[in-house]
This record gives structure tokens, sequence and C-alpha cells, in this order.
């Protein structure tokens, strides 16, 4: 029997974090938001997308709370939802798919992405992300002991460039994350760059990881493009999408993916393992929306955010910040400008003291070193709040 001092000894020693949680900490992007509540600011850092709900939505959702669909659903959601969203992908994508085999509704796109990587890659696999890339992206792949590998996009407009991504490829390789439209920077992969990625991945065996979820929000009549589309990428593609950002409802946690039968069980299964379901009820709220919001909204949706963008582009340029424009989703990077400090999370806490609007480091979508000269903005937001930030941003040109 070991004496209660030498257990209490051992005990002590043994407690402790994991080997892989003092590599990560809370995203710059939840930081600015804490620092911005706590001033009283205007968020402009993370993407909340606090705009209106679609009043059928919203109803949905009411409707199915008060008629006492508030249990666990099938693990891959209700029917009705996943047949929505089949009938709604082919009709937008051009890709049929089976609602009962091949579409999963998840707890936010973030959630899918966990769960797919959890079914799909080992420890030590590598997978390569496209920089400026998101922050979740890499960490939800650092959280299953995989690799994130960047490959750096070329400035000034985001150019792929695919002799940089054959480079980057080792034996270890195992996928790649294409999230297109890119939050932070706004690009829209084209086709001929999905087919180049589409003939890497053929050649080397790769799966495509791809986060659609900003899909509706694209301007200028560029093309939202899924690489599920080229031929041949059906099997070896896991598209990811949901409804936070198209329906304004990000705490709702309502996402889905697409993705072959062979690898959907096991994807579901550890969904399953980490979440149960989809809020009930909003899938029914979401579900509503699918069935009834035609072609039309989202057109306006997509209209409305190109005036939003407007907005914010001018007023960056007329601080001395110089925007990278984008072509979908909705955030801006741009430069600095004269800014004090001597990083861009420094100058994001500079801009936020000196205007009360908070944006994020520009270094939190890049490697280490890289981003330094940027900061995002996000303009999915009300018009009277971005009026707002907008106003209090052009204060800061030269006199």
């Amino acid at each position: 029997m070991l004496r209660a001092d030498v257990a209490d000894v051992s005990a002590v020693d043994r407690l402790g974090l994991s080997e892989l949680a003092p590599r990560v900490v809370q995203s710059e992007i939840r930081a600015m938001t804490v620092e911005c509540d706590r001033v009283g600011g205007v968020n402009l850092a993370q993407g909340v997308c606090d705009t209106e709900v679609p009043a059928v939505v919203a109803e949905g959702a009411t409707r199915a709370i008060r008629d006492g669909l508030n249990i666990y659903t099938r693990l891959d959601g209700i029917a009705r939802l996943r047949n929505a969203i089949a009938a709604k992908v082919e009709r937008t994508l051009g890709i049929a798919v089976d609602p009962d085999r091949e579409v999963l509704v998840t707890s936010g796109t973030t959630g899918g992405f966990h769960a797919v990587a959890m079914a799909l890659l080992n420890p030590g696999d590598e997978v390569l992300v496209f920089e400026p890339f998101y922050g979740y992206h890499a960490n939800t792949l650092r959280s299953v002991r995989a690799t994130a590998v960047p490959v750096a996009l070329k400035e000034p407009d985001w150019a792929l460039d695919l002799d940089t991504v054959r480079a980057a490829i080792t034996p270890r390789t195992r996928a790649m994350v294409v999230n297109t439209p890119v939050n932070p920077c706004g690009k829209v992969f084209t086709r001929v760059e999905l087919e180049g990625l589409a003939a890497i991945a053929q050649e080397f065996d790769l799966f495509i990881f791809t986060d659609e979820i900003y899909e509706h929000f694209i301007y200028g009549g560029v093309k939202h493009i899924s690489p599920a589309m080229i031929p041949g990428m059906r099997e070896r593609t896991i598209v990811m999408s949901g409804f936070s950002k198209t329906f304004s409802v990000t705490g709702w946690r309502v996402g889905y993916l697409l993705a072959d039968a062979k690898w959907l069980g096991s994807i579901g299964y550890f969904h399953d393992l980490l979440y149960v379901c989809a809020p009930a009820p909003f899938q029914h709220g979401c579900a509503d929306g699918v069935e009834q919001l035609g072609p039309e909204f989202y057109i306006d949706l997509a209209r409305e955010h190109e005036a939003k963008r407007t907005m914010m582009v001018d007023a960056l340029r007329a601080a001395g910040m110089t925007p990278h424009v984008p072509d979908g989703a909705y955030y801006v990077l741009a430069s600095t400008g004269s800014l004090p400090g001597a990083t861009a999370a420094e100058k994001a806490r500079a801009l936020l003291a000196k205007t009360g609007v908070a944006a994020v480091a520009g270094s939190a979508f890049f490697r280490p070193g890289k981003g330094e000269d940027l900061l995002r903005f996000c303009f999915a937001k009300k018009d009277a709040d971005l009026a707002e930030a907008c106003r209090r941003l052009k204060a800061l040109a030269p006199k």
C-alpha cells in the first residue's frame, strides 16, 4: 500500500496538458472579438454575419420548437433537409448525390471538417493548405496530429502556381484543402486552377477537402466552381458547406458535407461521436429555407454584399489602407497603412484604440513571419453598423 504523500506526489507529477495543447492558443479572431467587446467597438474582426435571418428560416425553427421537434435526429440529419440539400446541389452544381448515402448534416462546416479529418487522416499525414489560409483548417489538422503544409498563393491577385503545389508534395501528403471562395482574401478558384489541382490529386492519389461555405457570396460575374464538378473527382472530393453565412445563422451550427458512400459512414461515425447531431429544430428551419427560397434570394444576397464590399473598400482606401478587392466571401485584406506597431496584431489593436473598429491581424492567416503588413476586415454587417465603421475608418484619412 502506497503512503498517502507518495501517492499524492505521483499523481501531481502525472497531471498536465497534452503534448498538443501548449501549441494551441485562442485564435486571434476570437481575441480581437473579446477586446472589441471590452471597449464597445464595431466588430469587423469575426465573421459573425449579423445581418437579418430570412423570415422563413426563423419561423421554421420556431415552429419546430413549438411542435416538439427538440430531440436527437438521425446522425446524418433529418430526411427533409438531406433531400433538400441533394436537390439544391444538383440544381446549382450539377452534381447528383444520394441523400441517404452521400449527404451528412453536420454541426457547422467546422464540425464536418473535424469529422472528415478524424475519418480520413492518420497522425503524420500531410495536407496542403493554400496561403493565406483559414486558421481553423490548419488547427483542425493539428488536432488530429496531421501536418498542415502551406502553399503560398501569389500576390497581388492570389494566383495559384501548380509548380509550387507539386514542389510541396511528399510521400506523406494525403490531401489538400481547397477553400473557395477563400477566407480571408476572397479569391475564387477558377475552373482552370481546379482542373490543375484535380490532375495533381489524381496523379498522387490525394483527397481534396473543399470548404465552400461562401459559395453564394460571389461578385462581378465570377462563377463558383466546386472541385467535385471536375470530371473524375467525385470519389476523392469531400464537399463541405452550410447555412451559417447564407442564412445569417452562425450560432445555429448547421452545415453539411457530401462524400462518396464509401467514406460517409466513417465520417458520420466520428461526427456522431463528437456532436451526436446538429441542433434538431434548426435543421427544420434550414430545410424550410432551402426548400422555399428561390434563385432570386441568392442573387439578392450576392448583390447586397457586393454593395457592402464597395463601402468597405472605399473606406479603406480613404484611410490609406490599400485593399485587395475580393471576388467572393465577405472579407477584405488590406495593408496596415501607417498604423503603429511592430506586428499586425499590434497594429490591429492600435486601430481599435484609435477608431473603435476591430480587425484581425493578417498574420493569423499565414505561416509565422508573414502577413504582418495586412489586416482582415469583415463586411457582413448590418448597414448601419457597417456605415459607422466606415465613417470611423475614413477619419484616418490624412488631413
